[in-house]
């Protein structure tokens, strides 16, 4: 195989621009990976990991495109590159008068041109994401901040200036929100209805607008805060806003606050806020804590659970009797035949990915190695070089600066799969498969050829999230997935539970 590189100086192009380029080359004859990317440190790990890393980039600066291409023959290699300069410099967007978005270049002339606009959403470089939040609240417009990579002291700034101006401020790193029934970011096409969430978590707030869809409920409006909101620099400030919302809407008779555990100090104004209340609270923070004494207030640590308590609550105050039948698999207790080797976690969703640490130390009474572990001793050294169990968040900031996030590109994904594929050590592959609007438009046709060739005595378990009115239709994602092998559930609880069973099972075997 050749491999060979090209620096591109003086151009920015967006991740999925990137992306989009990069799945060009790798779709050319002969061309057996490919990519266009920043040279940022993190990426230069990446290639190193993929044996990608070549001479001719080392000199790189972080802020220059680099386009690396592994091919059959040096003359395929050299026509990828040819290609890939024309795609970078090919013009993005479609011609004509129609398109509104040519004419107009920065956030004042877009918010003029609105009929009665009044959210903006940002994603852009991190670094320059604060300064363009700062002057969307200047012009009155709420916020969902979608850049990560923001200070604290920046977010503490947006956040005290969007509550004197009565705004919202959701984020930096707010993946999901649903305002008004119009999903945003990450989300997924759920009923509207009476039950109101906060969460400072995004693939956790989609777990739970489609658990409540599965046991036929609806959201009134589903705030995202961003991760950090409850850490003590932050204060709470729009946990505690878009609470106060909740309690005082019409239309919200049901609250759900998730979010991993806040400082003590913003704890205690939660629960101070909680007891006031007189609608029904269902609060997860991912993780068994001690909880007051409010009468309202329903605690767990399953996203699951979180969605059936808040919609039996929400049965139990408009007198609605519903039979549900839960999802159920029979556990294959011999599928797998490798004794005591090892579970690999590969996740998009930062939760669902802690979720699934959660359940394991539930199980074996330790944690497994990840790179979201608090626990110093289960840190990984390195996420691409796996050790014993583990579970990886492949949308943690490490892997997604100058990447699309692992939701819209399964190209990392896709490799590290490969990567623990040829490891003798591993017995289970579990993934999470996150549809909706923003998510790549048909995951199963990138996963199935790779889970299709795993060794067949290599369990793949996944958890597809999503509802059949979403884009992809998580019934047709879930046939496909189950068709390659695969072992489809479409609640995580279960699809971990399932995994943890079988690895747990095949240990006492041995």
């Amino acid at each position: 195989m050749e491999v060979m590189a090209k620096i591109i100086k003086g151009k920015y192009l967006d991740s999925v621009k990137l992306m989009l380029v990069s799945k060009a080359l790798r779709e050319m004859s002969g061309v057996s990976d490919a990519v266009a990317i920043l040279a940022t440190k993190e990426n230069r790990e990446i290639l190193a990991a993929t044996e990608m890393l070549v001479d001719e980039i080392l000199d790189a600066a972080e802020t220059d495109l680099v386009i690396v291409v592994k091919a059959a023959t040096t003359e395929t290699a050299e026509k990828a590159i040819v290609q890939a300069d024309e795609l970078i410099n090919a013009p993005s967007g479609h011609k004509g008068s129609g398109n509104v978005a040519q004419s107009l270049h920065n956030l004042e002339a877009a918010s003029n041109s609105l009929n009665k606009g009044d959210l903006c959403l940002i994603s852009i470089a991190g670094k320059y994401a604060a300064v363009e939040a700062d002057k969307a609240l200047e012009l009155g417009l709420h916020v969902m901040l979608f850049s990560d990579n923001v200070s604290l002291e920046d977010e503490l700034k947006l956040k005290q200036k969007a509550v004197a101006k009565g705004l919202l401020m959701m984020g930096p790193d707010c993946g999901t929100a649903i305002i008004n029934g119009v999903p945003l970011a990450f989300a997924n096409k759920v009923p509207r209805g009476n039950i109101g969430i906060v969460s400072a978590s995004g693939t956790g707030l989609q777990e739970v607008s489609v658990g409540l869809a599965r046991f036929h409920c609806g959201v009134s409006q589903a705030f995202g805060t961003g991760g950090r909101d409850g850490k003590k620099e932050i204060g709470g400030i729009m946990l505690l806003a878009f609470l106060d919302y909740l309690i005082n809407d019409a239309q919200t008779q049901v609250i759900v606050l998730i979010g991993k555990t806040p400082d003590t100090i913003v704890l205690d104004k939660l629960w101070q806020q909680l007891a006031i209340t007189a609608k029904p609270v269902v609060v997860n923070f991912l993780t068994e804590i001690a909880i007051p004494n409010i009468p309202n207030m329903q605690y767990t640590s399953s996203l699951d659970e979180t969605a059936e308590l808040a919609c039996a609550a929400y049965n139990k105050l408009n007198n609605i009797i519903i039979a549900t039948k839960a999802e159920e698999t029979t556990i294959v207790f011999n599928a797998i035949g490798k004794g005591s080797k090892y579970i690999r976690g590969l996740y998009s969703g930062g939760t669902l990915c802690y979720e699934a640490l959660q359940l394991y130390h539930q199980y074996f009474g330790k944690y497994p190695f990840s790179n979201i572990s608090t626990e110093p001793e289960y840190k990984m050294a390195d996420a691409w070089h796996s050790e014993g169990d583990c579970f990886i968040d492949l949308g943690a900031d490490d892997f997604t600066v100058g990447r699309p996030h692992p939701m819209i590109d399964y190209s990392l994904r896709l490799k590290k799969m490969q990567i623990e594929a040829k490891d003798p050590d591993t017995a289970i592959i579990l993934i999470d498969v996150v549809l909706g609007y923003g998510a790549h438009p048909d995951p199963a046709s990138e996963l199935v050829p790779v889970i299709a060739a795993l060794p067949k005595d290599i369990v793949v378990v996944c958890h597809v999230l999503g509802t059949k009115d979403d884009p992809q239709n998580v019934e047709k994602q879930a046939e496909q997935l189950a068709n390659a092998g695969a072992i489809v559930f479409t609640a995580h609880h279960k699809a971990v539970v399932y995994a943890l069973e079988l690895l747990k099972t095949g240990r006492n075997k041995a």
